[in-house]
């Protein structure tokens, strides 16, 4: 399991809603041109299922996850995308002890220590910030790390390239998520090109 993991090598994790299928490979092309092999597809479009499914099938080792994943009956629908883990905005316990019981990767949304207490009595280590930016950002993160030493954090929401490198000089960051690099404007004009590796735009 844990090909989450994969994310480390780059420290980035796209998170992007894709409105219809005909984009899914060029936008999974860009973001492999730019040096990062994942992808997040947020469930919040009719065609997200099939973007999901799209990508997989173009680029079989490409990591994809499925992003605002709210009920266990969605979780299913993913993994039958091709699906590699699930991403929920919030720490659903139900949608966490399913996703557990099919030994499929899940990262909840966690901010608050009880939370993070929650999902680490599950036996999880590798928990989604969000919103990050809004609940106190890295400083949150800091603190929160001291009573859980062995969690990893994928920070999303409020994340740019302006704030990006600070977060990810703390060992705590297994990885960003966010839309920066690959904009709903870039992706409405097609503007694929402009989807260029973090490294060149820190």
């Amino acid at each position: 399991m844990k090909k989450i993991g994969t994310h480390k090598q780059t420290g980035i994790l796209p998170v992007i809603n894709i409105p219809n299928v005909s984009l899914a490979i060029d936008i999974a092309k860009a973001i492999r041109n730019g040096g990062i092999n994942s992808i997040e597809v947020t469930l919040r479009s009719a065609d997200s299922l099939e973007s999901i499914k799209t990508i997989k099938e173009a680029f079989p080792d490409m990591c994809v996850g499925a992003g605002t994943v709210l009920d266990c009956n969605t979780v299913d629908k993913a993994l039958a995308a091709g699906a590699d883990f699930i991403v929920c905005p919030g720490y659903d316990e139900k949608i966490v002890d399913y996703c557990i019981s099919k030994n499929v990767e899940v990262v909840p949304g966690c901010t608050s220590a009880s939370e993070i207490q929650h999902a680490v009595g599950k036996g999880l280590t590798l928990l989604k910030f969000f919103p990050a930016e809004l609940s106190g950002g890295l400083e949150a993160i800091k603190l929160l790390s001291g009573p859980f030493p062995n969690v990893k954090f994928v920070p999303t929401g409020g994340i740019n390239f302006k704030n990006l490198g600070s977060y990810l000089e703390n060992e705590k960051i297994l990885a960003c998520g966010g839309s920066y690099m690959a904009t709903a404007e870039q992706i409405k004009n097609r503007d694929f090109c402009a989807l260029l590796p973090p490294a060149k735009k820190l």
